[in-house]
């Protein structure tokens, strides 16, 4: 067996000099090898690698990793290890000496110095980059540190805003710019998809600057007709189930979807792609839609007002939103309705039920389905866990048999429309996990799923106009998909 040396990042050190002190080396390695006899055998071998980048600014911190190999113990063997030992032992004594890196491989010649270059060229100077994707228990210490990298140019470059690199999280990527000496040269933090900040090294520090990278906007249209779920069919219809949970939030105030959909409805979509370097990363905001509900017709304008404030309203600026949401959990499955001479199912008495049923998985979370105070919270009676929304002096709702309260709830609180307030269970007088709701207008308790809710205040007057006038293509784009989703149900016929 042979060992092989090879050598590795030295910046600040002659390169002819350092290939004469190899040379010399590997003579006297085999001098002392051929005197030791054929007697020494040695089953493997051992190349302690050495890159040397060109440059005089390397300050890469020392470090030495060992790989195992086996050696027999005979005398020549020992000499060799003693022998290979020096040689580092000197390499280290140099203040600039960079990472040794060693590799196990069977070889019968000795390797000179090789110089690795980086992937790009600025000048004169031979740059690398390399994108690090954040994994968990990374720190930016720890990334440095694998890198190769000074130590010293970490605390330089979260100095100032670059604090903000002490909290990265796992899934965000550093990109890193080294030059061929092993010196940052500049980093990009990417806070978002659009987002990133550049630290660029300005001599012996780094200058930050944050700069926004916008996706590309398409915009495209999609149609369906439900035919089992409105899932199913909108993802056959090619859409997310994101963009289908926007549209059931958008009409969710006028369609109840656990109750009113039927076989035969339609729905036309009008919505963004949000792409970037050519791939479509997401679906964006839905700009138009229609539903139909049994035949009745409903349509939502998205318009942004010069303040920035996008909202929803009907072809008319009538407000898409309401006070109330129609329900509490969407997509359950009413499993009682609002029956005043409904016979108890635990009791086994006429009791009467003043509100409806959701039916869910245990832990499904539950909404407000309006903005108010909490009123009461905690155990009441038969409906076991529970909360009490007052909505300014006319509106209580009720929400019975929870698992739990969402984080942060308490009496008094405010709510907003749409936010969690607790999650489904079965505490209470109950067969299973659901929900019970009840809705009271003046205190007397109304059908949740027919009472009539109080509307949301229409497009302010001084945007009418714009509104109208901005919106007429998207109206128009309705037309056509409504024209063509008639055409298409009467050739089924």
């Amino acid at each position: 067996m042979v060992l092989v040396l090879v050598i590795a990042a030295f910046s600040l050190i002659d390169y002819s000099s350092l290939l004469d002190r190899v040379s010399e080396t590997a003579t006297a390695w085999t001098s002392s090898t051929e005197a030791a006899g054929a007697s020494a055998a040695v089953s493997s071998s051992r190349t302690v690698t050495f890159k040397i980048p060109v440059g005089a600014e390397a300050s890469v911190a020392p470090s030495v990793m060992e790989t195992e190999t086996a050696l027999d113990e005979s005398s020549a063997a020992t000499e060799t290890s003693h022998e290979s030992q020096a040689f580092v032992d000197d390499a280290q004594s140099d203040s600039t000496v960079a990472a040794i890196t060693t590799e196990t491989v069977a070889t019968e010649s000795v390797q000179l110095p090789r110089v690795t270059t980086g992937s790009e060229e600025i000048g004169t100077a031979q740059l690398e980059r390399t994108v690090v994707e954040v994994k968990s228990g990374d720190s930016l210490y720890t990334i440095f540190n694998t890198l190769g990298l000074s130590q010293r140019d970490m605390l330089r470059v979260t100095k100032g805003d670059g604090k903000v690199l002490t909290r990265i999280h796992p899934g965000q990527a550093l990109e890193f710019v080294v030059s061929d000496a092993g010196a940052l040269q500049k980093l990009v933090y990417r806070v978002s998809e659009v987002d990133s900040i550049h630290f660029d090294r300005d001599g012996d520090s780094f200058v930050d600057q944050r700069v926004e990278e916008p996706y590309e906007t398409r915009v495209v249209s999609s149609q369906g007709e439900i035919q089992s779920s409105l899932f199913l069919s909108g993802q056959s219809a090619g859409l997310t189930d994101f963009t289908i949970m926007s549209m059931v939030e958008i009409f969710g105030w006028d369609v109840d979807f656990a109750l009113d959909i039927r076989t035969g409805d339609t729905f036309s979509v009008i919505y963004e792609e949000l792409y970037k370097d050519g791939v479509k990363v997401k679906d964006g905001a839905i700009l138009a839609a229609e539903f139909v509900n049994q035949g009745r017709q409903i349509r939502a304008l998205r318009y942004t007002d010069d303040t920035g404030h996008s909202s929803y309203f009907g072809p008319d600026g009538s407000s898409m939103r309401k006070a109330f949401l129609r329900t509490p959990v969407p997509f359950s499955r009413i499993s009682s309705h609002f029956n005043l001479k409904r016979k108890h199912p635990i009791l086994n008495t006429i009791r009467a039920h003043k509100g409806v049923d959701y039916a869910a998985p245990r832990g499904t979370p539950i909404k407000a389905t309006g903005d108010g105070k909490i009123a009461f919270m905690g155990t009441k009676g038969g409906y076991g866990k529970t909360i009490i929304i007052r909505h300014g002096s006319t509106y209580t709702t009720l929400y019975g048999h929870m698992n739990g309260y969402a984080k942060g709830m308490d009496t008094g609180k405010s709510v907003r429309q749409g936010q969690t307030i607790g999650y489904i269970g079965s505490t209470g007088l109950a067969t299973g996990p659901h929900l019970h709701y009840e809705f009271r207008v003046r205190g007397v308790h109304r059908n949740p799923v027919k009472v009539e809710l109080p509307k949301a205040a229409p497009i302010s007057p001084e945007y009418k106009a714009h509104f109208v006038e901005s919106t007429q293509s998207l109206v128009a784009q309705l037309d056509n998909l409504s024209r063509t989703q008639i055409a298409s149900q009467i050739a089924a016929q």
